[in-house]
């Protein structure tokens, strides 16, 4: 084996390792939302609201970076703890010229969502289910929540759109408000 053969190799199974890794800690590997679901949540956001987007699970930035082209003056934040693909978010940040898009390598537990107006997310049950409680005890103002597939356990969505593809995978929009 040369050496380029050796280093593929290597750079291969440390994204392997990466992906694995960040699929173990957070429960799910990074799934990126189809060109319809991601369609379908840029229609139902409204930036008219001041505050940041901030994407729960940003995976591999397509909606993202979707949202920042979308509205470049307004800041879009993504949290992502899978390692590769943050850093692919990161390469087409960058590429695409986008400084109102902040990427962080970090899981949303643990992130301030305060500056949030919107929140957008496509994770799965148990993510939802850490959603919840961190919105019920953190959060005291008003967002609009648009998740894909994944519903809030106690929470009756404002409106659910059904995407006509063959899962009519259903995208969830809420407009939270504290109890």
């Amino acid at each position: 084996m040369d050496f380029i053969a050796i280093a593929l190799f290597f750079l291969v199974l440390l994204i392997a390792f990466s992906i694995v890794w960040g699929t173990l800690k957070t429960g799910i590997s990074p799934m990126m939302s189809s060109s319809k679901a991601r369609q379908a949540m840029l229609a139902e956001i409204n930036m008219d609201e001041k505050g940041a987007l901030i994407d729960l699970g940003s995976g591999w930035g397509t909606l993202v970076i979707a949202v920042a082209k979308k509205h470049p003056k307004n800041q879009i934040i993504g949290y992502e703890l899978s390692w590769f693909p943050w850093m692919i978010s990161i390469l087409f940040k960058y590429s695409l010229g986008l400084d109102n898009l902040t990427l962080y390598r970090k899981d949303f537990k643990s992130a301030d969502l305060s500056a949030a107006s919107t929140l957008v997310c496509y994770l799965f049950p148990g993510g939802m289910l850490a959603l919840e409680d961190k919105l019920k005890h953190e959060l005291f103002k008003n967002i609009t929540i648009v998740s894909n597939t994944f519903a809030l356990p106690s929470y009756k969505p404002t409106n659910v759109i059904k995407l006509k593809d063959f899962y009519q995978t259903p995208i969830y929009v809420y407009h939270w408000q504290p109890q």
